[in-house]
Parts: structure tokens; sequence; C-alpha cells
């Protein structure tokens, strides 16, 4: 039962850290592994997919508000689109260019393949990391 409590703190963490919230979802990711290192691919899976649902999130306000937006739009999204959401894990930039991608109006399902191969990939990374390196 404990097990499910972590992995659902975990995709709290992950889905909060996607949107204009704090959520440490690396720290949370690590926690888990910690203790249930034989439950990394769970573990993976359950981060990618909150915190791509967080993305989605801002996407989704993106789109909501998007006839309200002053700002330019990212030089970044106006060059390669929604792939540049392979990006959205880098901390500041990453939930302007979920919601800038929300203002584009891309396709949804585009943008939610790019968020999640971005922060699969991510987590991937942190925990190949932390299990592998000594």
């Amino acid at each position: 039962m404990a097990e499910w409590a972590a992995l659902a703190g975990l995709f709290s963490s992950a889905f909060l850290s996607a949107t204009l919230l704090p959520g440490q979802s690396e720290l949370a990711l690590l926690a888990v592994l910690y203790f249930m290192p034989t439950w990394v691919v769970t573990a993976i899976v359950v981060a990618t997919i909150g915190n791509t649902l967080g993305g989605m999130t801002s996407y989704i306000i993106g789109r909501f508000f998007s006839h309200k937006v002053t700002r330019p739009i990212p030089p970044l999204l106006q060059r390669y689109g929604v792939w540049a959401l392979l990006l959205s894990w880098v901390p500041v930039i990453g939930d302007a260019l979920c919601v800038a991608s929300g203002v584009l109006r891309h396709t949804w399902w585009q943008a939610v393949l790019a968020l999640a191969v971005g922060k699969g990939a991510r987590y991937i990374a942190v925990a190949w990391a932390f299990l592998y390196i000594p």
C-alpha cells in the first residue's frame, strides 16, 4: 500500500512541476527509487505521465487565454514549432513553451507526444544517473 502512496505523491509532484507551481519532481523520483529501486520503470512512467499532463494543463491555459496574449512568442517555438516542446523540461522556459504552444494552437496530439518524449527522456536520465553512477 505504501508503494502506491509513494507513486501517487510522485505523480502529484510531477504534475505540479510542469505547471507554474513548484513541485520538485526529480527529488520525488529519487526518493521513490531510493526506497523502491525495483519499481524504476513504473516510477519513470508515472512521473512522465504526471509531468506531461501538467504541461498539457499549461498548453490548455495558453489556448484558453490566447486572445489576451500581448508578449511575443519565444523564437524557439517560431523556428521549431511544436517540437520545441521536447525542451519543456528545462526550468523556467519549459512552462513558457507549453503556454506559448497553446497560444499558437499547435496540434494537441503532437504537443502531447513532444512533451512525453522530452520529459520521459529527462526522467530516464535522472534515474539512470541515480542508479548507475557511483
